[in-house]
């Protein structure tokens, strides 16, 4: 899902979406809203609406292009499946970089309760409303994110390892924003200490609509994997990778239709506890 009902960027519900983005030309909000005829219309405000309405059909996932996965999901029953269950299904590309890299650093190595909650914390710390209707905010301006020092995001719950990769990131927004696609995206984000294929997966995967980018060192997508496509109860990256080989093109679209279908590994041990770092 783009933006939980929640995020402060961002509304969605049945037939509506909303988010506010800083585009090139500035800033702007979009709303998406399905008709009864079954088309998408849009509706764009701020110095942004032309970008956003240039983009808002692959915003919507309308640019994704699925003709050769039919072919590839044939090859798995529960691919197959769940590619027919989930046939509407799309992924976004936003063309917004920075947005999904403070969403992906925050995520790293703890709980997606204490990771939302933080990136709650701070798009309502720098974010500025955004315009338009929908009482949204902009996410937050790299350049502020830059220069502020680390120890001010402790009370937001993020300890100073993830803040100074925060810091780093921001420091070469622009660059980032200067990718032309996926992998060129994915190459100058592994280049940045504190950000790994992990990471750089999580934002190509949205903000360029890549669908065959994987989680690799995802605490739970290899199981996933394992026991969607194999039975097997727990599973590595290397396991994850082989399984997903078939798929190449469409992993990481395997990878999220695994998640949409429910298809979980089964659970051992406790749960991993949800900390506060402003605790600390």
């Amino acid at each position: 899902m783009l933006a939980p009902q929640f995020d402060p960027i961002g509304r969605l519900t049945a037939d509506d979406f909303r988010l506010a983005a800083r585009t090139p030309d500035g800033p702007g909000s979009i709303h998406l809203s399905r008709e009864k005829s079954g088309e998408i219309a849009v509706t764009c405000h701020g110095p942004g609406e032309s970008w956003l309405a240039d983009h808002a059909d692959a915003i919507a996932g309308l640019r994704d292009d699925v003709d050769d996965f039919p072919g590839l999901a044939a090859k798995h029953p529960v691919v197959h499946q769940l590619a027919r269950t989930f046939a509407g299904l799309r992924m976004p590309r936003t063309g917004m970089i920075f947005h999904r890299v403070l969403r992906a650093i925050l995520e790293q190595k703890v709980t997606g309760i204490e990771a939302f909650r933080a990136y709650r914390k701070i798009v309502q710390k720098f974010g500025e409303p955004a315009p338009g209707p929908g009482d949204l905010l902009l996410p937050p301006d790299p350049a502020a994110i830059a220069a502020t020092p680390y120890w001010v995001f402790h009370p937001f719950g993020v300890e100073q390892r993830r803040t100074q990769t925060l810091l780093r990131a921001a420091q070469v927004a622009a660059r980032l924003e200067e990718c032309a696609d996926s992998d060129a995206a994915t190459r100058r984000l592994k280049a940045l200490p504190g950000i790994g294929p992990w990471t750089a997966a999580e934002v190509v995967r949205i903000a360029y609509g890549d669908a065959d980018a994987v989680s690799v060192g995802d605490f739970h997508v290899p199981n996933t994997v394992a026991f969607g496509l194999a039975g097997e109860a727990r599973g590595t990256d290397e396991r994850m990778l082989e399984l997903l080989e078939p798929f190449r093109g469409h992993r990481g679209r395997v990878c999220d239709l695994l998640a949409h279908g429910g298809i979980r590994a089964p659970k051992f041990g406790p749960r991993m506890p949800i900390r506060s770092f402003a605790k600390f």
